[in-house]
């Protein structure tokens, strides 16, 4: 019969307890974060199609010029128009992969030096960055209405049109994304902030 030691015993069930205490915080978040992850990957996805759909438009357009002096209509409208609908489907996926451009120098040399206010710097930007989306959002939401009551588009009247109301509605959706991907941000931040303190403790 093999002895046990009472520390080590102890030392385990401080772990577990630690896990399962871990495990209790993340539980009421953590699957509504990673679905939510997923719908931005999903967003993004599109995104990197129209950019497929993109290329094979405009060299097929290319070839229909120089081949048979016969382009495609509307390669450059659906063209303008879709590059803004890219932005906006891969914003929130770049958000949540940290891929934003931004200087990181400061961050970067505080963070050993004084994690607070790096940590405060951090969860300041986000949410500055939040409040800028939504204003995109409150401006958005009614031109995409009216552009659809209006029946706004791009192109020549009976020649080629292409509506101008779905890009407007992306664009709203992927400033609701930024937001929701900029306050996850800040509660990741806040909770890897509260960690850090409770392990120096």
């Amino acid at each position: 019969m093999r002895s046990v030691q009472p520390g080590r015993s102890h030392c385990a069930t401080g772990i577990a307890s630690n896990r399962r205490q871990r495990v209790g915080v993340d539980a009421g978040y953590g699957a509504g974060i990673r679905w939510f992850y997923r719908a931005l990957a999903v967003l993004n996805m599109i995104g990197a199609l129209l950019v497929i759909g993109l290329l094979i438009l405009i060299n097929a357009d290319s070839l229909g010029r120089t081949l048979f002096s016969a382009p495609i209509l509307g390669v450059i409208e659906i063209v303008e128009l879709s590059l803004v609908a890219i932005v906006f489907l891969a914003l929130g996926d770049a958000i949540r992969a940290g891929r934003l451009t931004r200087s990181e120098g400061l961050l970067t040399l505080l963070r050993d030096r004084a994690p607070r206010v790096s940590q405060a710097l951090r969860i300041i930007f986000d949410l500055v960055a939040a409040a800028f989306f939504g204003l995109i959002v409150v401006g958005g939401v009614p031109r995409a209405i009216e552009s659809y009551e209006r029946g706004e588009f791009k192109g020549t009247s009976q020649v080629f049109t292409v509506p101008e109301w779905p890009v407007k509605l992306i664009i709203v959706i992927g400033a609701i994304a930024g937001i929701m991907a900029f306050l996850v941000a800040v509660w990741r931040e806040f909770h890897a902030g509260r960690r850090r303190e409770a392990g120096e403790r």
